[in-house]
């Protein structure tokens, strides 16, 4: 089995809070009529698809035309976006920048739609960390799809067997893992870091 040389971020609920019902709170009575909403225009669904380069313009069209009466609601996540991401999450910043420190390449795959990203990017310092990224909106391919980690793989020069892949999905985890990454399913700064120690990555520290 090749050395691990390179480490690879996914973003949202890894290195940045994200969630649309930080948005949508605000328009609900409960969070289960909240809950109600997001289920019935099958929310996640819809948003892949600006993740895999649709624009929101044409999205927020289509899905209104679906649900009229939802239409506002629907404008709302387009107009109010940035209310859906939170702060930085900070302890996988400092694993970031220790990795760093011990001279490991960091890299970053997100599932993140093209037109909305470069407002976060410029908003977070945390971002000049990573020696490059990869934005599935931009690619026109998301996670879990094998076609967007063959896409970095080849921007990056690395073999999938050199990497460490870290994502709070799990189902990007397992088709990651099947291509040959070695993967971490992300759940906390903490667990990260012991993770990172069992694969020798932060031996050089002591």
């Amino acid at each position: 089995m090749p050395d691990i040389t390179t480490i690879i971020f996914d973003f949202g609920g890894v290195l940045i809070h994200w969630d649309p019902r930080n948005l949508y709170r605000r328009f609900f009575a409960s969070s289960g009529e909240m809950e109600h909403f997001l289920a019935e225009v099958k929310f996640a669904e819809w948003n892949s698809m600006q993740d895999r380069g649709r624009p929101f313009v044409e999205g927020v069209a289509e899905l209104s035309a679906q649900f009229p009466q939802h239409e506002h609601l629907i404008r709302a996540y387009h107009e109010y976006w940035e209310e859906s991401v939170g702060e930085p999450i900070l302890g996988t910043i400092e694993i970031l920048r220790k990795l760093k420190a011990l001279h490991y390449p960091v890299y970053g795959l997100s599932n993140w739609s093209g037109e909305t990203f470069p407002r976060i990017r410029a908003r977070h310092r945390f971002f000049e960390l990573l020696d490059d990224y990869l934005i599935s909106g931009d690619a026109r391919v998301a996670k879990p799809d094998p076609a967007i980690f063959g896409l970095l793989l080849d921007r990056i020069g690395r073999k999938a067997e050199e990497c460490i892949f870290v994502d709070d999905s799990l189902a990007n985890i397992e088709a990651a893992r099947a291509l040959g990454f070695a993967c971490i399913h992300f759940q906390s700064p903490s667990q990260l870091e012991e993770q990172l120690w069992q694969l020798r990555i932060f031996q050089e520290m002591q």
